[in-house]
């Protein structure tokens, strides 16, 4: 086959399909492709949070530590698949040189900011009377089992309140009334009331269908080969089902961006981090907000007639098999914060696995390249890809508009780590 279209979106995810709906909207004439089918990938099964209180990067003081401790236990939230790997080291050398206070000050308020402009996107989203993708904000509760966890929690939070995310300290007597009659052995608890949650395969699935009956092609099992260039224009791009002539293009693949980008000779530092889903049939009573177990870096979210656990970081590659002992982990963090929720008893509807693609410092890859001007280059939002994906799209369309981003981009530079 032989397409032709003026801005071609490589990626049918979150992060792809709402550059295509804003790109639209500003008039553009917009193909989207993805090597699988749209939102197969990390959009489909996650957490489904919107938190404008998950703003700390990833890459903070006191991680490398942790990190060390975990990274060879496979039961740990974070873990390292041992391998000797030139692309993986040097991520990890740029990440131990972002974990620090530096990081945290820069990113935290891009982070903040790009957040709190994308809740007010998906509220426009959410009040329009053709979608219907589960949206609630309910607010997220943090549990924590442990002292020193509860009051290292009460520091990050009372650094997020400078940045106007709000939250409550719970005692352990109150936090029954956030889980909603749930019983809780945790010593305590944050409550944020600014964030919010959905059930993610059907944002996505309903932006899609919208751009369809707009007229936008929507191509599936299209992987991209490679590129031909002239100057400073990406001219074609060479997939499995033929060449497509392009006037701009939009790079916004996941943790596959980075491989295709050195196709242009565009250094993109990233690794994909595996994370899991188990997805349940929502008992009776079950509460409405999502309950974050924090020492063990897992979620419990409920989601219209579902309920989804989900959690875990792990760096192997592109390795995308079960690993049972950390579904174990995942599934062993509930009863030690609900003693009274058996996961056995409960109905299984899915388990589910994903390449997150993750940035060195925490902070996703937004902005043209300084090597050509035809492609713009979206991706790294590590575990926030559905909370980012609106103001991203936004500001994507602003970009290939010619126009001055809603946000400060400067600090999301493409090529920051070259």
């Amino acid at each position: 086959m032989k397409y032709k279209t003026k801005t071609l979106v490589i990626g049918g995810g979150a992060i792809g399909i709402c550059c295509a709906y804003y790109l639209h909207g500003l008039g553009k004439n917009v193909t989207v492709v993805d090597k699988d089918n749209i939102c197969s990938g990390s959009s489909y099964g996650n957490a489904g949070l919107i938190v404008p209180s998950y703003s700390t990067p990833l890459a903070a003081p006191g991680v490398i530590f942790q990190g060390l401790k975990w990274m060879f236990n496979p039961e740990s939230p974070f873990y390292i698949k041992p391998r000797f790997n030139r692309k993986l080291l040097s991520w990890l050398w740029q990440f131990r040189g972002a974990c620090s206070e530096n990081n945290v000050r820069k990113g935290l308020p891009i982070l903040s900011g790009l957040s709190s402009a994308s809740m007010e996107l998906f509220d426009d989203l959410a009040a329009l009377e053709e979608f219907n993708f589960g949206f609630e904000k309910n607010g997220i509760v943090e549990l924590f089992n442990t002292q020193k966890g509860f009051q290292k929690g009460a520091k990050d939070a009372q650094r997020l309140q400078e940045y106007g995310i709000e939250h409550k300290i719970l005692k352990k007597g109150e936090l029954v009334q956030y889980t909603q009659g749930m019983r809780t052995v945790a010593v305590g608890g944050i409550f944020f009331p600014g964030d919010a949650h959905l059930v993610p395969d059907q944002f996505v699935g309903q932006l899609a269908r919208h751009l369809e009956n707009k007229g936008i092609q929507l191509l599936s099992s299209v992987e991209v080969l490679g590129f031909e260039t002239s100057g400073r224009k990406v001219t074609t791009v060479k997939t499995t089902r033929g060449d497509i002539s392009v006037e701009e293009v939009v790079l916004a693949g996941g943790s596959w961006s980075a491989e295709m980008a050195r196709e242009l000779k565009i250094k993109v530092l990233m690794e994909p981090a595996k994370g899991y889903s188990i997805t349940y049939k929502r008992p009776p009573g079950f509460p409405s907000v999502p309950l974050a177990m924090a020492e063990a870096k897992v979620v419990l979210t409920p989601m219209s007639e579902m309920v989804r656990l989900a959690g875990t970081l792990e760096l192997a590659g592109f390795d995308l098999s079960i690993n049972k002992r950390r579904l174990h982990a995942i599934l062993k963090a509930v009863p030690a914060y609900f003693p009274d929720i058996d996961t056995d008893a409960l109905v299984l509807i899915e388990i589910w696995r994903v390449l997150r693609p993750c940035s060195p410092d925490g902070l996703p890859y937004l902005g043209r390249s300084r090597r050509y001007d035809t492609i713009i280059i979206s991706t790294g939002h590590g575990m926030k890809g559905i909370s980012l994906a609106p103001i991203t799209g936004k500001i994507v369309a602003q970009l290939a508009s010619g126009q001055t981003p809603a946000v400060d981009i400067e600090a999301l530079s493409i090529e920051r780590f070259d």
